[in-house]
Parts: C-alpha cells; sequence; structure tokens
C-alpha cells in the first residue's frame, strides 16, 4: 500500500468511528452545557445540540444549576484520595527488595516532575463531564539527559476505538488518537509540511467549536490548523511488533511497529490508560453522573420558573378591562402603579382585578422532592448545608454513617482512579527499563525529607508489581483522625508500660495533631528521629554511623530496632543495625552510671570505652 493510500484509509477509518459515536458525543456536549449552566438545550435527532423553544414568549427559562455544585463536591472529594503507590518485591533475596525501593522512587520522582497531581485532577474533571478520561504515557528521547516519561491526559473526544463494545483500551484491536496541532507544529514534531484544513475542536461554552483554514491567533500572524491522527494496531501474525501510522494532511508523517515495550509479560500495546466514572458493561466509554441529574435538573428548572411566574401574577396582578373602556396599551406597559388615575370611557367599567389566589403548596412539595432526588442521585448528602435545627436533631454516630455511606457510593469511581494510577506506574517502570540502556542521574526525595540523587540503569528497576497505599483517607477526615488520636490519649493506649507517653510518641501525637511544625520549629525529639531515619537510609546503602554523645540514646534505640524488625531489609543491613544498637545501649548504660542509677563493672566500662 502507499503511502497516500495509507493515509486515506487511516483518514476514512477514523470518518466511519466518529459517525459511529455520533450520539455519544452529542451526551458528552449536553454534560458540558448543563454542567456551566446552559440548561436550555436538546439534543435533536441528527445528533446535534439545539436551543428549546418556549412556549409562549412570557416563560421564564431561568437556570438554577444544582449540577454544577454537586460534581464540584465530587472532585473535591477526589482530591482526597491518595494516590502514592508501593511497588512489591519480586522476591525475599537484597536485591530484590533493593530494586523494589529504588522503583518505587523512580515513579514518585517521575509523577512529580510530570506534575502527576494537577494531570490526575484534570482526568477526573473529563471523567465527570463525559464519564470516561485517558491519560497517555510516552517516552520522550528529548527530554533530560537521555530522556524521560512523559504523562498527559486525553479527553475522550480525542480517541477513538475500533469496537466502541470493548471493555478496555487492551481489549481494542486498534485505536486512533484524534487532535488538532498547528501546522507550524506538525513541521517541527514530523519534519512535513501539510496543508491545513478546518477542524473542530471541544469548547466548554460553545461544546463544539470550528477553526477555520486561516484562524487568527490574539494578534499573530495567521496560522493553520490540521488534524493529526494517530492509529496504533495492536500485534498480529502481520505485524508481531504491532503498528503506529501517523497521517495529517493527506500525508504519512510516520509509519512503523509499537514503540513501547509497556505491556505485560514485555509486550507491546498501547500508551493509553482508561479511568471511568461509572463503567457501563460492554461499552469502551463510561458514563456520567450527569446524565442520570439532568432529568431532575430539567424537572427543577422548569417548578422553579413555574413558581415564579405565579408570584408574579399575585405581585403585578391580573386585570380584566371592558373592550374599548381604557387605554389598554397604557395599561400594559406601565400597570396599575401607586397613585395612577385611571381615566375610563363614561359608562364603560373601570378596571377590574381578578382574585390570583395563592402559590400552591404542590410545588413547594415537588421543590422539596426534587431536591430529594439530587441528594439521592448523586449521593452526595450536603452535610455542611444542614441547619442548625437540623444539626440538633441528627448524632454524631449518625453524621459519621451518612460520610461513610457518602464514600462508598463513591467507592466504584474511586477504584477506577486507583486502577488508572497503578497501570500509569507501570506504564513508567516498563519505559524506563526499555530506554534506560545507560547510568542516569535523578533527583528524589529521600523518606527524612532531604533531596537525594539516585544513580540507575533500567535494568535495575524490580518487577511491575504495583500496589497503591490504604483508602481510609476517604473515611478518615483530618478532623476525625485527631479525634481518634484524642480519644487513644484518654484511654491511655498511647503510654508505655509505665503509664507514661514516651518522647517518639509524643512527637508522632504532636505531627498528626498537625503541629508538626508549627511555626517552622522542630522540636528536639523530632530532631533526633529524623536523624536515626537518616542513619537507616545510610544502612540501606551498608554505610555505618558513629554515635555521637548528643544523641537522645532511647529514641534512636526505638527507631533502630524497627527498621530492624522489618523483615525486607536483608542480613547485612539488620547486622549494622544490630551493631549500631548495640553501641547505643552502652552509652545508655554509661550515661547512667555517671548519673549514679545504675552501677557497672570495670568489665562493661572498658567493653563501653573500646565502642
Amino acid at each position: 500500500m502507499s503511502k497516500e493510500d495509507l493515509a486515506t484509509e487511516i483518514r476514512n477509518d477514523f470518518e466511519a468511528r466518529r459517525e459511529a459515536r455520533r450520539q455519544t458525543e452529542a451526551k458528552w456536549n449536553l454534560n458540558m452545557r448543563f454542567m456551566l449552566g446552559y440548561q436550555n438545550t436538546l439534543i435533536d435527532a441528527r445528533g446535534e445540540l439545539t436551543e428549546e423553544t418556549p412556549r409562549f414568549g412570557w416563560e421564564g427559562r431561568e437556570v438554577y444549576n444544582h449540577i454544577a455544585p454537586l460534581i464540584e463536591t465530587r472532585l473535591a472529594k477526589f482530591t482526597r484520595i491518595n494516590c502514592a503507590v508501593n511497588v512489591r518485591p519480586a522476591g525475599a533475596e537484597e536485591k530484590d527488595v533493593n530494586a523494589a525501593r529504588l522503583s518505587g522512587k523512580i515513579i514518585d520522582a517521575t509523577m512529580r516532575d510530570n506534575s502527576f497531581t494537577a494531570l490526575s485532577s484534570e482526568a477526573n474533571y473529563w471523567a465527570e463531564l463525559t464519564g470516561t478520561s485517558f491519560f497517555k504515557v510516552v517516552w520522550d528521547s528529548d527530554a533530560g539527559e537521555g530522556g524521560s516519561v512523559r504523562i498527559a491526559v486525553c479527553p475522550p473526544q480525542e480517541i477513538f476505538p475500533d469496537d466502541p463494545g470493548a471493555s478496555d483500551v487492551s481489549a481494542c484491536r486498534s485505536v486512533i488518537h484524534a487532535k488538532v496541532y498547528p501546522v507550524e507544529t506538525v513541521y517541527e514534531l514530523w519534519g512535513e509540511e501539510v496543508e491545513s484544513e478546518d477542524v473542530d475542536i471541544y469548547d466548554f461554552e460553545y461544546a463544539v467549536r470550528r477553526l477555520s483554514r486561516t484562524a487568527d491567533r490574539a494578534g499573530a500572524s495567521p496560522t493553520g490548523y490540521v488534524l493529526v491522527l494517530e492509529r496504533y494496531d495492536a500485534p498480529s501474525k502481520e505485524h508481531p511488533d504491532g503498528a503506529l501510522n501517523i497521517v495529517a494532511g493527506g500525508k504519512v508523517l510516520y509509519s512503523g511497529t509499537l514503540p513501547y515495550v509497556n505491556g505485560a509479560n514485555g509486550a507491546r500495546t498501547f500508551p493509553f490508560i482508561r479511568q471511568t466514572a461509572l463503567k457501563v458493561p460492554a461499552s469502551f466509554y463510561g458514563m456520567s453522573l450527569i446524565e442520570r441529574l439532568i432529568p431532575v435538573q430539567r424537572a427543577y428548572n422548569a417548578v422553579k420558573n413555574r413558581k415564579h411566574e405565579f408570584m408574579s401574577r399575585l405581585a403585578s396582578g391580573v386585570y380584566a378591562v371592558e373592550d374599548g373602556s381604557i387605554d389598554v396599551e397604557a395599561l400594559e406597559d406601565d400597570g396599575l402603579y401607586p397613585g395612577r388615575v385611571v381615566v375610563y370611557r363614561q359608562g364603560g367599567s373601570p378596571p377590574v382585578a381578578m382574585s390570583a389566589g395563592s402559590v400552591p403548596g404542590e410545588f413547594r412539595d415537588e421543590e422539596d422532592r426534587l431536591l430529594n432526588e439530587f441528594r439521592n442521585i448523586s449521593g452526595i448528602s450536603n452535610v455542611i448545608n444542614l441547619s442548625g435545627t437540623e444539626l440538633n436533631t441528627v448524632s454524631g454516630y449518625a453524621l459519621s454513617l451518612l460520610m461513610e455511606q457518602e464514600y462508598s457510593r463513591m467507592s466504584v469511581t474511586t477504584e477506577s482512579i486507583r486502577g488508572a494510577v497503578k497501570e500509569v506506574a507501570r506504564h513508567i517502570l516498563r519505559l524506563y527499563r526499555q530506554f534506560a540502556d545507560k547510568k542516569r542521574l535523578i533527583t528524589i526525595g529521600g523518606a527524612s525529607g532531604e533531596v537525594e540523587a539516585v544513580c540507575f540503569m533500567g535494568s535495575d528497576l524490580g518487577g511491575d508489581d504495583v500496589v497503591t497505599e490504604t483508602d481510609s483517607e476517604m473515611v478518615e477526615s483530618p478532623a476525625t483522625r485527631k479525634n481518634m488520636v484524642l480519644e487513644l490519649m484518654r484511654y491511655g493506649l498511647l503510654n508505655d508500660e509505665n503509664g507514661k507517653i514516651t518522647n517518639r510518641n509524643r512527637a508522632k501525637i504532636i505531627e498528626m495533631l498537625g503541629f508538626g511544625n508549627w511555626e517552622a520549629a522542630k522540636s528536639a525529639d523530632e530532631a533526633h528521629i529524623k536523624k536515626a531515619e537518616r542513619e537507616n537510609l545510610g544502612f540501606v546503602k551498608g554505610e555505618t554511623a558513629d554515635v555521637s554523645e548528643l544523641d537522645d540514646h532511647g529514641l534512636h534505640i526505638e527507631e533502630h530496632s524497627l527498621f530492624a524488625a522489618s523483615g525486607d531489609i536483608g542480613d547485612n543491613k539488620r547486622r549494622l543495625a544490630e551493631e549500631h544498637v548495640r553501641k547505643h545501649k552502652l552509652m545508655l548504660r554509661l550515661e547512667k552510671e555517671a548519673a549514679g542509677v545504675t552501677p557497672l563493672g570495670q568489665n562493661v566500662y572498658n567493653e563501653i570505652k573500646e565502642a
């Protein structure tokens, strides 16, 4: 197949896939409009958005947006998800443990360099709007020294699977990534000059906005845009390593095999990771909660507008006027304002106010029922919006159950978020193992808060058995954890065998209560704990540490003992820690002897001096 035929074939394939999901895209556009408050919108038979036509010109069409605060509340709760990951060692040997620890640090450093927290928030927003979002994890050979991993978020409008019923990206045989680029960018990236074309981009205000062939950009010289299509084909008999073809403007920009060994067991696959808000069986795209809320929002807007129209009738009045008795146009324009003199025809009847009754109670009841439906569908109870009287009637235990129920309703979405983060971490490790074939230096954060530099190769990284940390933060708010600490202190569960709180526990309690860095001042206990943690890092590297007379030997003994008791550090590191703890214990005995607490024999004294 020639390059021209290949470009034409991929473009036709893309057009067919876009036409097949036209109705799905219409739902996404409607969701975005309702989120932003443009709620007098319908989907016509062609799958395009159109404005709803009122029956009468006087009908109220105000919007009372309850969808936006509910989605924003969900997004705020998702920010509390702990997405930190760990890598499990492939075995119990020391090299496996070190490789797993290094892999975890590489993942953390890569996510920090890519501002993954912001990317995750963007992905969550797209997923809440449309039901689906995607991460794209690629290798950028021009980043840093020797290249680096780059992570991007792709809205679902850019991803076109070959099978709309595929359960995940891995179940597709091919995926097209369609993205609009300026023609100058195409030339910079692929070295090909292509002609600009009319393209559609997604705009939050208009849903879809067309860029013309020669669109102006804020005072810059006219430029053009072009749609770049990247088609990824899974490995097959014809293409054992898969295929990647990139076309734009009728030209083939790139043609080759799948570039990344990013699948399980060394397979080549697609660089996309899917995240969904709500999964839909036999569907590649998930569903947004907004789709369920739109009918309720329409009904709520209608009730509020009809209620306000009724109140306007009560305030302005409805008048019966005998034909020809007065100037009707003047009455319509000015109404019967206070002090107005009404002149009517002699022998005629003056205007008479018709009884408008009162606002029916059904309006208020229906409004309350619709508000309850918002809460029932979204799972957001808005506890913070309860009035003082309502709060007095709800116990603290009931409130905690209510909050726990909210988080359980969102567990499907949170699990999808965690699963996407784990898959991104696996792709990071696999790309480094593939492309980091030479020693490279990377800066990472140490366990004790300082920055350290690590030299590694891709072969030094461990397996990709990535797991997330505990997910209790969705149920335990900071206030809940503080209250738990105070309860533990009240019952004495943090005391030692002598009924006192140890220095180490005291430092941890202060940290958990939110005063670990109060006024940027560190207590002596915190300083000694950090020093002991740095010495533990030295043991990991096979280094010894000296014992100082300034050390708090009790805190050091406790920290080093916890380190030595862990089962995955290896025998050599454990021996270094045990020898260091023995020196601390000897120094502690010497201090007690000097204070007259414990008498020491000459042999023990000589042992301490030698140590």
